[in-house]
C-alpha cells in the first residue's frame, strides 16, 4: 500500500450520462494524492469509451474492464484488488464530491485515528436542477449501533486499510452496508463528519428506491450474514425502519 494514496473505488453499469460529472469532481479534490478505478460492470452503452477519454487526460484515471457482469459487489472488488492505497474511498458512478471532500476526510481520519469515516450529504434529482436538503449524520457508530441506522452513504466512505485490516464486498443486496458491518464487528467505530460534502443523485431506476424489497434484503442481511435472532433482528430493522423513514421524508 502507497501511504497517502487514496484509491476510489467506482463501480459502473449504465453510467455514460452521469460518470464524466462524477469524474470532474474528482478532480476537483483539493487533495490531489489519489487514483479512481473505475471498473466496468459489462455495460451496453459507452461507459467504456467516456471513461477512456478522460484516462488519456489524466494517467490518475484508471479504467477496469471487466469480462463477466460481476454486480456493484464484484464491482468493486475488481476496483479494490487493483487500488494500491493505503485509503479506500467509495464513489459511485453517478454521484458527486464537494472539493474539500476527500481534503476533510483524510484530516477527519487521522484526527481521529479511525478505521472508518463517513459524511454528510444532499440528494440531487437526475439532471442535478435541484438539490434537497441536508441529511446530517451522527457523531459515531459501533456495530450494533449500526445495525439500526441507515447514516451511512456509500460515497462517502473513506477507510485506513492501515487499521480496518481486509476490505472486501460480499455478493449481496446491499454489499457495501455489509462491509461497513464486517469491519465495524473487528472492534472499530464508524466515525461521522457533520458535513456537507456529497452529492447523491437520485435516479428514477435506483433499486435502493423500491422500499419493500430494500426491507425484505436488510432482513436477509440480519438474520443470514449477522446471524441474528429473531427478536433481535426485530429490534434492529425497527430502528432501520424508522430512521430510513425519517431520513427520507423530504427530498
Amino acid at each position: 500500500m502507497k501511504e497517502g494514496l487514496v484509491s476510489i473505488i467506482t463501480p459502473a453499469y449504465k453510467a455514460a450520462g452521469y460518470i464524466h460529472h462524477t469524474i470532474e469532481s474528482v478532480l476537483a479534490q483539493t487533495y490531489s494524492n489519489w487514483e479512481l478505478l473505475i471498473a466496468n460492470d459489462c455495460s451496453p452503452d459507452n461507459t467504456a469509451e467516456v471513461v477512456r477519454s478522460w484516462a488519456v487526460k489524466d494517467d490518475r484515471i484508471k479504467l477496469i474492464d471487466l469480462a463477466v457482469n460481476s454486480g456493484p459487489a464484484g464491482a468493486r472488488n475488481a476496483s479494490i484488488n487493483a487500488a494500491q492505497g493505503q485509503w479506500i474511498a467509495f464513489l459511485d458512478s453517478d454521484d458527486l464530491w464537494l472539493p474539500s471532500k476527500l481534503e476533510r476526510c483524510m484530516q477527519f481520519a487521522l484526527d481521529k485515528k479511525a478505521a472508518l469515516v463517513f459524511t454528510g450529504f444532499r440528494r440531487i434529482n437526475a439532471d442535478g436542477s435541484q438539490t434537497g436538503e441536508y441529511v446530517s449524520v451522527p457523531k459515531s457508530l459501533s456495530y450494533r449501533q449500526l445495525l439500526g441506522n441507515t447514516a451511512i452513504a456509500t460515497s462517502t466512505v473513506l477507510i485506513n486499510r492501515q487499521i480496518a485490516g481486509p476490505v472486501e464486498m460480499r455478493k449481496t443486496y446491499y454489499d457495501d452496508f455489509d462491509c461497513w458491518l464486517q469491519i465495524l464487528k473487528r472492534g472499530h467505530l464508524a466515525w461521522g463528519l457533520n458535513e456537507d460534502l456529497m452529492r447523491y443523485r437520485v435516479l428514477g431506476q435506483s433499486v435502493s428506491r423500491n422500499k419493500k424489497k430494500s426491507a425484505m434484503h436488510v432482513w436477509r442481511a440480519y438474520r443470514d450474514l449477522e446471524h441474528l435472532g429473531v427478536l433481535a433482528s426485530a429490534w434492529h430493522f425497527f430502528w432501520y425502519a424508522l430512521r430510513g423513514v425519517l431520513k427520507y421524508r423530504k427530498f
